[in-house]
């Protein structure tokens, strides 16, 4: 994540180097937490109670709905914090947000789709990590594109 987000900045040209160094403890600690742990917790959940093709499309769609306006915002919120622009979290940055998961559904549809029924649980946070790479590149040209 941290590697997209340094390439989102660099292409807008707002690196900074503690902004790529928070993104990366936090993806390396916050990130990595919560979402290996959604994901097996939401393998769990779905092996228990759906089958087939209703199983595929319910884990897509938690995940989808899992990185939601809030997360995102979350997201926007760390980067500001980490270029010291504590002032800019509002809630404008909420309607950023917003836009930003509006915007991005149907690419998180089929990343998501292919990630969670088609890349081993083992595996499935790296393959994240990868299309969250993309995403935070995504997100943080949002963040200046969207405003």
């Amino acid at each position: 994540m941290a590697l997209g987000d340094g390439a989102a900045t660099l292409i807008t040209g707002q690196f900074s180097w503690t902004r790529l160094a928070g993104i990366f403890f936090i993806g390396a600690t916050v990130y990595a937490f919560e979402i290996p742990n959604f994901f097996a917790w939401l393998e769990r959940y779905t092996a228990k109670k759906f089958d087939g093709r209703k199983r595929k499309w319910i884990k897509t769609f938690a995940v989808v709905l899992f990185f939601n306006p809030l997360w995102i915002f979350r997201h926007y919120a760390f980067i500001n914090i980490f270029t010291g622009n504590i002032d800019s979290i509002n809630l404008s940055l909420l309607r950023v947000a917003t836009i930003s998961f509006l915007y991005n559904i149907p690419i998180a549809i089929l990343g998501n789709y292919i990630i969670q029924n088609k890349v081993s649980l083992k595996w499935r946070f790296i393959a994240s990590s990868v299309f969250s790479a993309i995403m935070a590149l995504y997100y943080a040209l949002g963040q200046v594109y969207f405003q």
